[in-house]
């Protein structure tokens, strides 16, 4: 039976059929437009791995009971990002709540699913409002999200609880095993130009001709350990365990400065940018507001990442080669 990976064009999920079909793995990868998933095509096959590239949208019923028939695993990696964003609700929320209750229904109604990885983030364990420099561990979770204060926490965090709550009351007998991933801010090799809009923007910056910085604190990991870690969390770590894939946490002008040690020849940006001037930049910019640019400014948290490691039977990536390899994937797109 194929594993079956939602979201499998999108960065977490590329790098998740990557690995699989590396191990050998036969996989069904899903995506609301199969065209912009075909450079997994090119992906090296392993024993006998297959690829079966298949139309999905989570907010149609039917496209996901088709993709769930004759599954016994689900890594659900599908989920909406905070770009562009233009209606909360339908652009952020909807895709993971409402996506995530009609995978659950197709799940049980398919009833041969034997295992579910359900990748979530951080942002369904920090809080909206912390104290700065708090640490967050996998006990914790964000219950006090809003639409208005903080939608991807809230769509993150109630389609975890939608996942879990539907596995809790399937009869003994036919639970499905469940394991939860919570990255922080994935950097790492990307397959494609589109690949660069989320997280990795915030390394794109440094690609360009742009000399400072915001005074910004960013946890990241590895998008090659997150990867790893769903595909060995299919026989380790613990049922019905959250576990959160972190590396560090790193200022932006931190970064900048590691650049210049670990890729000389270019001078990385660090100056950091007065708040005044981050004001600014926020009104023009149009991705960004002043009320998102404000509450991170200065501001940070950490995690405690517990025993993940030793469960899950993985090392992470040191950061340099995490930091080496994503400015030199994008620069290899000219991005």
């Amino acid at each position: 039976m194929p594993v079956l990976v939602t979201g499998a064009a999108g960065f977490i999920g590329s790098h998740v059929v990557h690995l699989l079909l590396e191990k050998g793995f036969d996989v069904r990868a899903t995506a609301r437009n199969p065209e912009r998933a075909k450079f997994l095509e090119v992906f090296p096959k392993q024993k006998e791995a297959s690829l079966e590239i298949v139309a999905m949208d989570l907010l149609d019923k039917v496209s996901v009971v088709h993709a769930v028939e004759g599954c016994e695993i689900v890594i659900h990696c599908a989920a909406a990002l905070m770009v562009g964003v233009r209606d909360a609700q339908s652009d952020v929320v909807d895709p993971s709540v409402v996506g995530t209750t009609n995978l659950c229904e197709a799940i049980e109604g398919v009833g041969c699913v034997k295992t579910v990885i359900h990748t979530s983030s951080v942002a369904a364990i920090r809080r909206t409002r912390y104290q700065n420099g708090h640490t967050f561990s996998a006990e914790d979770w964000c219950d006090d999200a809003t639409l208005q204060s903080n939608p991807y926490g809230l769509a993150k965090a109630e389609a975890e609880r939608i996942m879990r709550a539907f596995v809790e009351r399937q009869p003994e007998q036919k639970r499905p095993r469940l394991v939860t991933i919570h990255p922080s801010i994935v950097f790492g090799p990307v397959f494609q130009k589109r690949h660069t809009q989320g997280s990795m923007a915030y390394l794109k910056h440094f690609t360009g001709r742009m000399p400072f910085v915001l005074n910004t604190h960013l946890n990241y990991v590895d998008v090659r350990d997150v990867a790893c870690a769903h595909v060995a969390a299919l026989e380790s770590g613990q049922n019905g365990a959250r576990y959160i894939l972190h590396k560090e946490g790193i200022w932006m002008q931190e970064i900048g400065r590691r650049l210049r040690v670990f890729k000389p020849g270019k001078k990385w940006a660090v100056l950091r940018l007065p708040k005044p001037a981050a004001a600014l930049l926020a009104v023009l910019h149009p991705q960004l507001t002043w009320k998102m640019v404000r509450s991170s400014l200065g501001r940070h948290v950490a995690y405690d990442i517990g025993n993940m490691e030793q469960e899950l039977g993985i090392e992470l990536h040191s950061s340099e080669q995490t930091l080496v390899d994503s400015i030199e994937s994008m620069l290899k797109l000219s991005v």
